[in-house]
């Protein structure tokens, strides 16, 4: 049986070495792409049985011009980066690790909504100029009594609704889909997407980026908010409209937001929000610990060797694929 071959567009941990182990169990061997722009992909992907993705841009065009491939399995829980419609119209099936980092965005988000509480990047700057003054930032308010409205009330969701609670957040959700039993053995009262706005003090987002959510986060919903509250987003940049934001964060609107994640990435240094004293931004790092990259770098490439060796794969994002006869062999 000649060698498989499994195209990884890109990865931004030190190596492969774990997925490369992974993979030699199904007869692959990794080729990794330098640039991972569309020119090189559709220059390499039809040596390809396989594609793992983690940033990169999987578009229709490099998936017709994968004649060999089996499966495209994403370094990740978001698929918006992978043309799903085109590979499910191939009968290709996308997989994900939908059950990954929900620790570290859960904590990431707190991280940044204590940040935001307790000013903590100012007074870093301020001590740094020899600035001990302790009443420009004033008034502080402590966390606890403090509602936190979660969009999305999925896996993170819940997750950072546990984490919260512990903190003494009263914390209420928003999610179309929510699983009801679930939120009342949390203790999460749903509520509409108005009320969520209008009455959290804190607002985070964990939902996927899909053409429905595009700047879900708009002028007119920035301006239901309370003028006290703060924005938190670890989910995906384009969930937030980034003009009307500026304009929010300039006028008062809101008192501030945490971000870790942007409409482009990497966002311009020059762009006016990194201006602006009430925004703490990281560099989409939310996921990330040493922990959850290897559980992470595992489990993508389990997938893909899966689909390789005629077997299910544990997270599949358009499961109706299996029902093709080129799939009745799995097992």
């Amino acid at each position: 049986m000649s060698e498989k071959v499994v195209l990884v567009t890109d990865y931004t941990w030190p190596s492969t070495a774990v997925e490369a182990t992974v993979l030699k169990t199904a007869g692959a061997r990794l080729l990794i792409a330098e640039r991972g722009d569309e020119d090189e992909l559709l220059s390499l992907v039809s040596q390809a049985d396989a594609i793992l993705t983690c940033f990169k841009k999987v578009s229709a065009a490099v998936v017709r011009a994968g004649e060999k491939l089996q499966v495209i399995g994403r370094y990740g829980i978001g698929v918006d980066n992978i043309a799903v419609d085109e590979a499910t119209r191939l009968g290709i099936p996308v997989t994900n690790v939908p059950s990954y980092c929900l620790d570290e965005v859960a904590e990431h988000a707190l991280a940044l909504m204590l940040a935001c509480a307790r000013n903590i990047s100012y007074y870093d700057q301020a001590i740094r100029n020899n600035d001990w003054a302790l009443n420009k930032q004033r008034p502080l308010f402590r966390i606890r009594g403090k509602t936190l409205g979660i969009i999305g009330f999925g896996k993170i969701g819940q997750m950072l609704a546990t984490k919260a609670m512990s903190l003494g957040f009263k914390v209420i959700a928003h999610s179309p889909n929510a699983d009801l039993s679930m939120a009342q053995a949390l203790h999460v009262d749903l509520v509409s997407l108005d009320a969520v706005l209008s009455q959290s003090d804190f607002l985070s987002l964990h939902v996927p980026m899909k053409p429905e959510t595009r700047h879900l986060i708009n002028a007119d919903r920035l301006r239901q908010m309370k003028p006290t509250a703060f924005l938190i987003n670890t989910a995906r940049g384009g969930l937030i409209d980034h003009e009307a934001l500026l304009q929010a964060l300039r006028d008062g609107w809101i008192a501030g937001a945490g971000l870790d994640v942007f409409e482009a990435e990497p966002l311009a240094a020059e762009h006016p929000l990194f201006g602006l004293p009430n925004l703490i931004a990281t560099p989409h790092v939310g996921f990330y610990s040493e922990e959850s990259l290897v559980e992470l770098q595992t489990k993508a490439a389990e997938n893909v060797a899966a689909i390789l060796t005629g077997r299910r794969p544990l997270a599949l994002v358009n499961p109706d694929v299996l029902s093709l006869p080129r799939w009745a062999h799995l097992t």
